[in-house]
């Protein structure tokens, strides 16, 4: 029953008084430095790219990072990672979901929370390299769901050098963290990350005259509409309903075969109900779920210090 019922993360500093501010005020304010990495592209089975970025110490021990929803590389939440990790012996690899590398991929798709083929693809390509002896593997938000679907679908099958994974503040079901963004006090968020993905669908459609029904996209408000019309037309599902459904991480996570950290905060304004696993990892010997009350959406600063808790509770569960 590897639930950690009393969580190590206990106070945010003061002025990080709601679940709104440990999530808004990172994500726009957190800065890291001295994170220098090196861009490779590669192909993927489809004939398109991906865009991925190494922080590199030496190592045999790899550090693979997923981004969230709209981010990259180069969030101070990657950043962190790959520097906090490079410190203590491991290199690092934050790659870049499409469309997230500062240029339009080839494709007439995207990415979304189920694109767990592109990390195949990534995992497939290290190993390729016949560097490293370990993979660690580790997701934030959508990154996270992604990592988790990845693993599951593996199951026995996964390859052998990726010893284990942690996540945080990650969707374990999607469809009840996309309703989240339709409630009272979470327009702030619909609202960002809304406007980020209709201007890449914008760019997608005139990639692709024809594609992407330009007039409805300048008039959608919310991702019901957003997904059911941009999302699930373009990557092969009916509607929303039924894209969060096929892609929701939920759906595989019973078969991850290596010990996996899952941190959720209790107050994400993003998580919702199935998004905290706790029956599966009661009855899990590998699914560790840990449930601070504080730390909002990809939060969890601490007073004082470069790294958040989460990142460095990610470095004790991976390199104990």
């Amino acid at each position: 029953m590897p639930i950690i019922e009393n969580s190590s993360y206990k106070k945010p500093p003061k002025y990080l008084f709601n679940g709104h501010l440990e999530t808004i005020i990172p994500s726009i304010f957190r800065k890291i430095e001295g994170v220098n990495y090196k861009r490779e592209r590669i192909n993927t089975p489809d004939g398109d790219f991906l865009d991925l970025d190494w922080s590199k110490v030496g190592s045999k021990k790899l550090l693979v990072i997923s981004h969230g929803l709209e981010g990259s590389s180069e969030r101070h939440y990657a950043k962190a990672l790959a520097k906090l990790f490079n410190r203590h012996g491991f290199d690092a690899l934050a790659w870049n979901n499409r469309t997230c590398s500062g240029e339009m991929n080839l494709q007439p798709i995207m990415y979304h929370h189920g694109a767990s083929y592109d990390l195949e693809t990534v995992i497939e390509h290290v190993d390729a390299l016949g560097v490293y002896d370990e993979f660690y593997l580790v997701g934030i938000s959508m990154g996270g769901a992604q990592t988790l679907k990845y693993l599951g679908e593996k199951g026995l099958d996964l390859n052998s050098k990726i010893k284990k994974a942690a996540v945080y503040s990650t969707p374990c079901n999607l469809t009840d963290s996309a309703a989240t963004l339709s409630f009272k006090g979470n327009g702030f968020y619909r609202k960002r990350f809304l406007s980020k993905l209709k201007i890449k669908m914008q760019l997608k459609g005139e990639q692709f005259p024809g594609l992407v029904d330009m007039n409805l996209l300048s008039r959608v408000q919310d991702f019901n509409t957003f997904d059911t019309h941009f999302t699930a037309k373009l990557h092969g599902f009916r509607d929303a309903a039924d894209f969060y459904q096929s892609v929701s991480a939920d759906n595989w996570m019973h078969d991850i075969q290596i010990p996996t950290l899952i941190i959720n905060a209790l107050n994400d304004p993003l998580l919702y109900d199935r998004c905290y696993p706790i029956k599966l990892a009661q009855k899990s010997d590998l699914i560790h779920l840990e449930m601070p009350k504080r730390g909002g959406h990809t939060g969890f600063l601490v007073k004082g210090q470069e790294f958040t808790w989460a990142e460095m509770r990610f470095l004790g569960f991976l390199n104990p």
